[in-house]
């Protein structure tokens, strides 16, 4: 009952206040208060305000809100712990794709799959003894993230 009666109060002074633009002229300005001044009496009469006020007052809503908080701050834990030292799934599918890949390696041809003579490889042989040295740029590349991360 306060409430409502505190609603009206302020509806009836922002239409006052409207009233007294509106004489100055401000034709537009009190528009926007008499609007503003009407959203009140609006909520007394939808039943929000006794909604609201029913809901501030009783202590298991309390204890709701603060469930709700404890839950939010149980999440964010997790998440911070998960960016700060635990391994995201990126990470995790990375090693996969690392253990996979390092199971063939790295001077090897695929097989063929003709039953036929093999063709023979078309590079020269430098580019044979450079590929051993490019894959130790590949792990160099690798180093350097790693340090860059301080691993």
């Amino acid at each position: 009952m306060l409430a409502e009666t505190i609603c009206s109060a302020v509806s009836a002074a922002g239409l006052g206040i409207a009233a007294i633009t509106a004489y100055r002229k401000r034709f537009l300005t009190a528009t926007r208060i008499a609007a503003y001044s009407l959203v009140p009496v609006g909520l007394v009469m939808t039943g929000v305000v006794a909604w609201v006020s029913g809901i501030v007052f009783k202590p298991s809503v309390w204890i709701g809100f603060g469930l709700l908080a404890v839950a939010w701050l149980l999440f964010m834990t997790t998440r911070a712990v998960e960016r700060r030292g635990g391994t995201t799934r990126k990470e995790r599918k990375a090693a996969r794709a690392a253990s996979q890949d390092s199971a063939v390696a790295p001077g090897a041809s695929s097989p063929s799959l003709t039953s036929g003579n093999p063709v023979p490889d078309a590079r020269p042989q430098g580019a044979a003894k450079k590929k051993p040295a490019e894959s130790g740029d590949d792990f160099s590349d690798i180093e350097a993230i790693l340090k860059k991360h301080g691993i």
